[in-house]
Parts: C-alpha cells; sequence; structure tokens
C-alpha cells in the first residue's frame, strides 16, 4: 500500500514573515549584527523583490540573506573604524574669543605704554623666547641691564594688568 504523498504547501510571503522575522532578528543578533532588526528587514526585503523558482527554498534564502548581510555590515563597520577621520579641534567658543581678544588689547595696552627699553626686552624674552645673552646682544646692553628692564617691566605689567 502506498503512503499519500503530501503536498506541502508553499507559505505566502507574509506567512513566513510572521513565522520567520523574530528567529532571523535572533540569527542576525547571535552572527553579532549590531542592528539585527535591520538585517532582518533587509533579508525579506531582498525575498521580496526575487522570484524563487522552489517556492520552498524561502526560508534558506533567508538564513543565507541574514548570514550574508551580517558578514557585510561588520566587515563594513571595521573598515570604518579603522579609516575614522581624527575629531576636529575643539573651536573656542565666541565669549572666550571675546575675552581673549579683550584680554589681548589690554597687554597691548600696557606694553605700549613700556618704556622703550623695557618694551623690547618683554618682546624678545617672552614672544621670540630668546635668552638673555641673544637679547643683550640685541639691543647691545649688557645681561644685567637685560635683567633689570626684564624685572621693571614685568613689575609695571603685573601693576597694570
Amino acid at each position: 500500500m502506498e503512503s499519500p504523498t503530501v503536498a506541502r504547501e508553499t507559505p505566502s510571503f507574509a506567512e513566513l514573515f510572521a513565522s520567520q522575522y523574530a528567529a532571523m532578528v535572533r540569527l542576525a543578533g547571535l552572527l553579532g549584527a549590531d542592528d539585527p532588526e535591520d538585517i532582518a528587514q533587509e533579508a525579506f526585503s531582498r525575498l521580496h523583490r526575487r522570484t524563487l523558482r522552489d517556492g520552498g527554498a524561502g526560508l534558506a534564502y533567508l538564513r543565507s540573506t541574514v548570514c550574508n548581510l551580517t558578514r557585510n555590515r561588520i566587515r563594513h563597520l571595521r573598515i570604518a573604524r579603522l579609516r575614522r577621520p581624527e575629531p576636529p579641534e575643539p573651536v573656542p567658543s565666541g565669549e572666550h574669543q571675546a575675552l581673549v581678544a579683550e584680554q589681548h588689547r589690554e597687554l597691548l595696552g600696557a606694553l605700549d605704554r613700556l618704556p622703550r627699553r623695557q618694551r623690547e626686552a618683554i618682546v624678545l624674552r617672552y614672544w621670540l623666547d630668546l635668552s638673555e645673552r641673544e637679547i643683550a646682544e640685541a639691543m647691545g646692553v649688557s645681561t644685567g641691564s637685560v635683567k633689570t628692564h626684564t624685572s621693571r617691566a614685568l613689575a609695571t605689567l603685573r601693576g597694570t594688568l
């Protein structure tokens, strides 16, 4: 006696989605996807656009697509992290820049009010970062005079600012 062959009905796309979506999300998550819901949705979207020769091959196609999409996503993220650009330098706020500009103006005004020799000693020392010997050569004075001019200029600036 022959057993009747049971013809397996091919599930519709909606039935396949309802029964397998959660499993595909779980599969993508277990494979390491950072966005398993998106991977599962993309797999179903690709299945919906595709015409399969074997109507029962939908589940196998979904599994394969989830695996491939997850693998591609992980590869993409790894490369994107390697090529991540340096973060931009922090930009000071407008208020900070205004305060710095005001302090700069005050300092330049105070420098303008210094006697010429003191101003020269301060500018050569702190803006050009010259040594006392180099300043003495540039100004045509002794190193002792450079020390005196610098010391007096700093005392005046401290009192002014």
